[in-house]
């Protein structure tokens, strides 16, 4: 049995790791509450003038831009433009079939300065990108096949591929989507009120109200700390039950060994009050009272066989007997066909 009960660490490890995730998550879910919610966007003007610094707000507006993109595919005007390419391609696996399998061919990103605007007045979002929440809604997708595609030749049906086409797929964040937006608000050289990613503290850019995010926050929060709990106690039964095991395995061992020696020293007549050499040093003692006897039957020489249950040295007529435990049936039958071979 292995001194470390790896599962029982690894669940440990787990358990803490969502524990930790619970903890940041909670007090996300606290700052969010916490932070100054703007309901107009003329206000931050003013709260920026009190000078409380850092800043940290909530705003909700809708996205805007003097420059948009115009997307080639979709036709939206977005601020945001994610573009890739992807080849899809069979390649021949190496048991003879065909797999479908894709590699990315281009990808290209571009964003203009863009604010929120609710009626009263702009704030510019900087950094959206790394924000937590922020995802790019697909604009367009389509799939090109390889027929319309310039002719390879025949080297990459050589190569074990057959080329399907390419798929392109388009994302945008489109001009008056609506966001609510939880970062720190400051003002530009040039006096233009900015939101971006704090220095400390949560930064999220999502198209969800700010109650929705806490809720949602804070759901997660508590299944992260459900979750470490089960495992903890998962853990702690699982390193129990090994410790357990092996405390029964060390003293079923030191029983067996301790019968070996007693059978031992009646047969070589130790018994009867004869003592060993003391000139023999403590192994040469130990090796000479062990004898090849069968723990079980203390007559027949054994044969080493290694089961679940521990290091049973038995005979093979004893070894027969063993094998109405399911535990250990399959590997007394293969240390016994071992010996015999």
């Amino acid at each position: 049995m292995a001194m470390v009960p790896w599962r029982g660490v690894g669940c440990c490890l787990s358990a803490a790791a969502l524990y930790l995730l619970g903890r940041t998550s909670g007090r996300d879910v606290d700052i969010l509450k916490s932070v100054n919610r703007v309901n107009q966007l003329r206000e931050l003007a003013q709260l920026l003038d009190e000078e409380i610094f850092p800043l940290v707000v909530a705003i909700s507006g809708r996205v805007g831009s003097e420059t948009p993109i115009s997307c080639e595919f979709s036709g939206l005007r977005g601020v945001i433009i994610e573009e890739t390419a992807e080849q899809h391609f069979l390649k021949h696996s190496d048991a003879g079939s065909w797999i479908q399998d894709s590699a990315l061919m281009q990808s290209r990103s571009n964003e203009v300065p863009w604010y929120l605007d609710d009626g009263t007045g702009r704030v510019r979002v900087v950094g959206a990108q790394g924000a937590t929440g922020f995802v790019l809604p697909v604009g367009s997708e389509a799939f090109e096949e390889s027929g319309r595609l310039p002719v390879r030749g025949t080297s990459d049906y050589v190569q074990g591929l057959k080329m399907l086409g390419v798929k392109r797929i388009e994302r945008v964040l489109p001009v008056g989507t609506s966001l609510t937006v939880v970062g720190e608000a400051a003002k530009d050289d040039v006096g233009t009120i900015r939101i971006q990613r704090p220095s400390k503290g949560p930064f999220y850019v999502s198209p969800k109200t700010i109650d929705e995010l806490i809720a949602n926050i804070g759901r997660w929060a508590r299944w992260y700390k459900y979750a470490s709990a089960g495992l903890t106690v998962l853990s702690v039964y699982m390193i129990a039950n090994h410790a357990v095991r092996y405390i029964l395995e060390r003293r079923r061992r030191n029983e067996l060994e301790k019968r070996v020696l007693a059978a031992a020293a009646k047969i070589s007549g130790q018994d009867n009050g004869g003592e060993m050499d003391d000139s023999l040093s403590d192994g040469a003692k130990r090796e000479r009272a062990m004898p090849n006897l069968c723990v079980i039957c203390l007559e027949q020489e054994y044969n080493s066989v290694f089961v679940p249950c521990g290091h049973m040295c038995c005979c093979t007529a004893c070894s027969s007997h063993l094998t109405s435990c399911p535990l250990c049936r399959r590997q007394i039958e293969k240390a016994v066909k071992t010996f015999r071979h």
